[in-house]
């Protein structure tokens, strides 16, 4: 593929934010990146959302100990959002007390226990903070996203799950700063967020919660085994954007994977129950339609 239809793929996949959209991408605005899906109301009269295949009757569901809590609104929920909310206020963050569903999602990550999502939340901001990640432009991520190694697909799953492609094989460890890799991946992930907040305020049907991950392994050489990105990935998944990512394809994964495995599943703890080694024919049965398969994993026509 030519360099400049590479840089056009990039840019449909992965459209610029005007300046201004992003000076607006403040803790306070954003919902802090981990925006909560707002309540629905109860199911009654037509919806313009398209019927899911029979696929999504079999919808995923998390292994036992990793689901979310449910927000119910109950006395004891109310009563830690309450206390939560004061903890934040008399932090160095007090913008965050009143972003509600940023401290419902903490605490139904944590469980409930107001202190352990006051830790988590804290790390999370002040990581932002640090990073940087609500400045993200269009020029910091523009030469790395043109690689093509990472993308948004156009479309959700079958469970209306958010899908962020990464192309394994486009990925070469040392062929480009380390930082631009790793701001391509917190400006996916905050684009997914933005999605499911989109489709969660549209009314219709189920509220959505979490995104789907694939890595696309095929072609996968020691070339691309780059565990320093690796273990940034782990860390921002599931400490900045805890339970956000709810499924990890392994798509086609080659030999030469399974000892990069080895290294990496030690360090997702609990939730290596959420990798999935599947191949590109699972991917377009299970989690996609015929029309909304990412290109990477259409059936070929047979010449």
């Amino acid at each position: 593929m030519s360099s400049a239809l590479c840089w056009a793929g990039a840019q449909a996949r992965l459209a610029p934010c005007p300046r201004q959209q992003i000076a607006t991408r403040q803790h306070s605005s954003r919902r802090l990146a981990q925006r909560a899906p707002r309540q629905r109301p109860p199911a009654g009269g037509s919806s313009t959302r398209r019927p899911l295949p029979p696929a999504a009757a079999a919808t995923w569901q998390p292994p036992p100990g990793l689901a979310i809590l449910p927000w119910t609104g109950d006395p004891e929920q109310v009563e830690a959002l309450e206390a939560l909310r004061a903890r934040m206020a008399a932090s160095p963050y007090p913008e965050a007390a009143e972003d509600e569903a940023t401290l419902r999602w903490f605490l139904q990550d944590r469980k409930l226990d107001v202190a352990e999502a006051e830790e988590k939340l804290l790390k999370m901001l002040r990581w932002r903070r640090e990073f940087g990640a609500d400045f993200i432009e269009w020029t910091d991520i523009a030469r790395e996203a043109a690689t093509g190694k990472a993308y948004l697909h156009t479309h959700t799953d079958v469970s209306g799950r958010p899908v962020i492609v990464v192309r394994a094989a486009k990925h070469l460890t040392g062929a480009s700063n380390l930082q631009d890799s790793q701001r391509l991946c917190v400006h996916l992930m905050d684009r997914a967020l933005d999605r499911l907040e989109a489709s969660n305020g549209s009314g219709d049907g189920p509220a959505v919660q979490t995104v789907l991950g694939i890595f696309d392994l095929r072609g996968f050489t020691s070339a691309n085994a780059d565990w320093g990105f690796v273990r940034f990935l782990v860390d921002i998944f599931f400490l900045y954007y805890p339970k956000r990512l709810s499924q990890v394809l392994f798509v086609d994964a080659p030999w030469v994977f399974k000892p990069g495995w080895e290294i990496v599943r030690p360090w997702l703890k609990k939730y290596a129950a959420l990798v999935r080694f599947a191949g590109a024919d699972d991917v377009r049965r299970e989690y996609f339609t015929p029309e909304t398969v990412p290109e990477d994993f259409q059936q070929k026509a047979k010449k």
